[in-house]
């Protein structure tokens, strides 16, 4: 299973790296100055920040069914730099050269195997021991250090009632580290799991979707108790033996895309803009860049590189291709589809569209209904109720509803910046 778990291995590394280091890519750049913001596991007692994780999925359990568990996060690596005298330095050397403070990231990977036909719970303790080196440079030396780390990962499922032989499995990851009391969040870094996620696969079973679960199990889907961790399906689309969970949040069988060949620690990255401006730092900047980690003279280097067809690539992609409505009575063929002036037949201000039996357009209030399978973020929001703002066609003859939600303590803001959320009408319901 382990094999099963490598598959996903490039997903969960986009995982691993999300804001590990942005552009561009320097020490001295502000946005790089407070890193370390996604998945954190700090020792317990830290205020304001979580110990532990907890990943709740329901598994159609077949007999002799095994789970391959593997915890992976980032142990961060203290990197200073002293001179001749050992006295700490904000920086040494020059040119290509040059040695900087800085914290490093090193991946860790704690695998578990646990027998599902086993009653109880299970626990699996590990240790990563602490690490210290010297390497002598011109002028002096860089010192690295990793804190030791403690940790459990905790394995129970619990048959379902009901006429499915289902099991709510429940993964729990817990940070038993330790770290001064009163300690800074810097000083409780040190001895974090950072970006902590799982992967998971079963030998002989399936994973349901927490997500898009199927109608049966939609009551024991919403009572599943996942924190600090979201669990989505992994690999081909045609695989339910994989299991992604993420503190960040992810569709199900989330795929990196193809054109993008360089990981710019940036999950919603626009590739082509990032690697174009990266292409033209200085090559002060580009040194400073290599000089700041590893990862960040990956990225320099790769760019510096990239022949011509792969920046063709960059420049996008079509997915899916379908026809237009050319019948459509609101785009007629004498129309600039380009021009919204030229065309005094449709008006989002006053524009409408029938939901059910009632017609909605701006002031309506509405229940928001996400389809299934849609943007994931959306799914949240169902069932809240909403206020209508426009009602919209787009040049594919399509209809968008422009909505805020109610309750929401920043729409009044994002309603002057004329920012909405868009549905489409048959994931609404209208209010009579």
């Amino acid at each position: 299973m382990n094999a099963a778990l490598d598959e996903v291995a490039a997903v969960a590394d986009a995982v691993l790296f999300e804001g590990y280091l942005l552009y561009p890519y320097r020490a001295s750049a502000q946005k790089n100055r407070l890193r370390w913001q996604f998945g954190v596991l700090t020792p317990a007692g830290f205020p304001g920040e979580p110990d532990r994780s907890r990943t709740e999925v329901l598994l159609e359990r077949r007999p002799g069914a095994v789970l391959q568990v593997r915890l992976r996060f980032l142990h961060l690596r203290s990197r200073t730099v002293h001179d001749a005298d050992g006295l700490p330095v904000d920086e040494l050397g020059d040119g290509d050269d040059r040695r900087f403070p800085w914290e490093e990231g090193v991946p860790r990977e704690i695998d578990a195997s646990v027998g599902l036909d086993e009653p109880g719970a299970h626990t699996v303790t590990f240790t990563v021991p602490d690490e210290h080196t010297v390497e002598p440079v011109d002028g002096g030396h860089v010192e690295r250090r990793c804190l030791p780390l403690a940790g459990r990962i905790v394995v129970s499922a619990d048959p379902l009632p009901g006429p499915y032989d289902v099991l709510r499995l429940r993964v729990d990851v817990v940070n038993d580290s330790v770290c001064p009391d009163g300690a800074s969040r810097e000083v409780a870094l040190r001895t974090s799991l950072i970006t902590s996620h799982t992967l998971l696969a079963v030998s002989a079973g399936a994973f349901l979707s927490a997500t898009d679960p199927a109608e049966w199990a939609l009551p024991a889907t919403r009572e599943l108790d996942n924190r600090h961790t979201w669990p989505v399906l992994a690999g081909p689309r045609e695989r339910s033996d994989l299991l992604l969970s993420s503190p960040i949040i992810l569709a199900d069988h989330p795929q990196l895309a193809p054109e993008s060949p360089t990981n710019l620690f940036d999950g919603t990255e626009i590739d082509e803009i990032l690697s174009l401006r990266t292409l033209v730092l200085t090559e002060e900047e580009k040194a400073e860049a290599r000089a700041t980690d590893p990862r960040a003279a990956a990225v320099v280097d790769a760019v510096d590189a990239m022949p011509p067809e792969i920046w063709e690539r960059l420049h996008g992609a079509i997915r899916t291709l379908r026809p237009t409505r050319s019948a459509d009575p609101v785009f007629g063929t004498d129309v600039p589809w380009w021009d919204p002036g030229a065309d005094a037949s449709v008006d989002p201000e006053t524009d409408s569209v029938v939901v059910g039996s009632v017609r909605v357009a701006k002031g309506s209030r509405v229940l928001l209904r996400p389809r299934p399978g849609g943007d994931v973020q959306d799914r949240f929001l169902d069932g809240l109720p909403a206020t209508v703002h426009a009602v919209l066609h787009d040049v594919d003859g399509d209809v968008h509803v422009a909505v805020s939600v109610d309750g929401d303590p920043a729409a009044e803001l994002q309603v002057a910046h004329g920012r909405f959320r868009y549905f489409r009408p048959d994931e609404i319901e209208a209010v009579p």
